[in-house]
């Protein structure tokens, strides 16, 4: 499962695309709203950062407008997906867009059936929000094992996107019912960091190894050797 980070905010990819695991990013209005700075600047530079899909959301609430915004996103950076919501509207936009070759993050997916349709309108992506459901009190896994099971049999090359990730546990919840994607925010990658055995491991290796000083001038050696034969 690819992980992407759901942030409007330069900073917070910068952070996490350092470590090496992101593979896309996807924002919304809400989040650029909260940034500093012109939005396609940023979406542009969230793009270069993550050198994967960065989906880009329409605000416009009929077909054409969806279709006029979605072209004009797509024209900020080649890795732009293009994101609309689920709705009548929104589904027409996202036929119309895959067909110039657009691709498209269909959000606000809460159902296998909704999952159908926006497959069917050609979505690249179609994002069930784990978060909400589990907010009103509905199993947020098994929605999310219901599209799983109801796209795949049929070959669709639309890809499950897990979105509103509230918790790690969210994330494995995803990858174990098959999702292609997993997008979350910064909080929740940062605590897929932590386990006290982890912290204490490392720890435990330092102190060993600086109880043995000639063991560090060794490595210094090693790696100076190779800078000096790189030369």
């Amino acid at each position: 499962m690819k992980l992407f980070i759901d942030t409007g905010s330069v900073a917070e990819v910068e952070e996490i695309a350092g470590w090496g695991i992101l593979s896309g990013a996807t924002t919304n209005p809400s989040l650029l709203a909260k940034e500093e700075g012109e939005p396609g600047d940023i979406i542009r530079r969230i793009c270069d950062l993550v050198r994967g899909p960065t989906s880009a959301e329409v605000v416009s609430t009929e077909p054409a407008g969806m279709v006029a915004e979605g072209r004009a996103l797509a024209d900020l950076h080649q890795h732009v997906v293009v994101k609309t919501p689920f709705s009548k509207a929104g589904l027409a936009a996202c036929r119309e867009l895959a067909e110039d070759g657009i691709p498209v993050n269909m959000t606000l997916v809460f159902s296998a059936n909704q999952a159908l349709l926006a497959a069917e309108a050609r979505a690249t992506y179609i994002s069930c929000f784990m978060g909400r459901l589990d907010d009103i009190s509905i199993d947020s896994g098994a929605v999310v094992a219901e599209i799983v099971e109801a796209l795949r049999p049929a070959g669709v090359t639309s890809q499950v996107l897990a979105a509103s990730l509230r918790n790690p546990g969210h994330v494995v919840t995803a990858a174990r019912l098959g999702c292609e994607v997993a997008t979350a925010p910064a909080k929740v990658l940062r605590q897929m960091l932590d386990h006290p055995l982890t912290t204490a491991g490392i720890e435990r290796f330092a102190a060993d190894w600086e109880t043995r000083p000639e063991f560090a001038e060794w490595l210094r050696g090693l790696v100076e050797a190779r800078a000096t034969a790189a030369r």
